[in-house]
């Protein structure tokens, strides 16, 4: 199963970045990118996490897991990210064993969100 890994391309980590520079939301994001995600990580940009004040956010995500929001990154720790999210796709419902999950997502958690259990319709 694919999982999602958002990345606030508009997180400025409290800085505001000169003119034509880039944000360090967006700097992340080309970091992870760069540093090659496999392929059971979708990596999606979003404009905003709501986690202004942690400085550079990321949400990992899927069907049927435990979400996680992470704060506090830089472009150094896009190589973590890549372990982190890599660890939490093998993962069946999200939850990482706790030694097994790189420093940054150990410490830097922001928000850990259960499933939404999916309700069958019934027939009326």
């Amino acid at each position: 199963m694919t999982v999602t890994l958002h990345v606030c391309v508009t997180c400025r980590a409290g800085q505001s970045p000169r003119e034509g520079e880039t944000a360090l939301g967006a700097r992340l994001h080309s970091a992870i990118l760069e540093a090659g995600v496999p392929e059971s990580v979708n990596v999606v940009p979003v404009e905003c996490l709501s986690a202004c004040s942690q400085g550079c956010s990321i949400a990992l995500s899927a069907p049927g897991r435990w979400s996680y929001v992470y704060g506090r990154l830089s472009d150094v720790n896009a190589p973590d990210v890549v372990a982190g999210a890599a660890a939490y796709a093998a993962a069946s419902d999200g939850i990482v064993p706790w030694r097994s999950r790189p420093e940054i997502f150990r410490k830097q958690s922001l928000a850990r969100i259960p499933s939404i259990a999916v309700v069958p319709e019934t027939a009326e």
